[in-house]
């Protein structure tokens, strides 16, 4: 299964951090997951809260072992809110259901990890994603 390098996990970083600057976005963190849901990289801007690295990895997390976008997970979560317990249930508490949850696809569309973004609002964490996630060269499903 094709995974996602560190190298292109640092430019989605980048991307993102540059993208939340232009927006004028709060302080942002941002993880990056391979496919088994384990962390490859991680940044958290200066003024960021300390507890952001957990949201971060549980929006990424979500989107990875479900294989939805964190939008898609958030209306399941409004819709189903008995779902979203099991799958919580199922792993540990580690899934946060909201946007700035980005699946990461190659250039072939294969999928190759999530990034995870929080910071400022859920819209503005996915948008900063999407932006980071074609800054390096792949596609985003948010």
């Amino acid at each position: 299964m094709p995974e996602i390098s560190l190298t292109k996990a640092r430019a989605i970083t980048r991307g993102i951090l540059k993208k939340g600057r232009e927006m004028e976005l709060k302080p942002l963190s941002v993880v990056v997951l391979d496919t088994g849901g384990h962390v490859k990289y991680f940044e958290r801007e200066d003024g960021a809260s300390p507890g952001r690295f957990d949201i971060a990895r549980g929006k990424a997390f979500g989107v990875i072992m479900t294989g939805m976008t964190g939008t898609a997970l958030m209306k399941r979560a409004e819709e189903q809110a008995y779902f979203v317990t099991a799958l919580n249930g199922a792993y540990d508490g580690k899934v946060i259901p909201v946007p700035g949850g980005v699946i990461v696809k190659d250039g072939r569309g294969r999928v190759i990890g999530s990034v995870g973004v929080t910071g400022d609002t859920s819209d503005n964490d996915a948008a900063a994603a999407l932006a980071g996630i074609e800054a390096a060269g792949l596609t985003g499903d948010a």
